[in-house]
């Protein structure tokens, strides 16, 4: 059960990252890369996207 719900948040998590991402103002392949990584690892490219991925005017 509760490996359900850690996995539904970190599904949730990645989907805010994702459609953050997708509303930024960054470069469509700056995009993709971002979002390649993301779904790959998705932990650790959600959390690398908000700390590194995101540029001031995003924020």
């Amino acid at each position: 059960m509760e490996y359900s719900l850690l996995g539904a948040l970190i599904f949730a998590l990645d989907l805010v990252a994702i459609v953050s991402l997708l509303l930024g103002r960054g470069s469509v392949g700056h995009k993709v890369l971002w979002i390649v990584l993301i779904l790959l690892l998705p932990v650790l490219g959600m959390i690398l996207y908000f700390l590194l991925g995101r540029t001031p005017a995003d924020a």
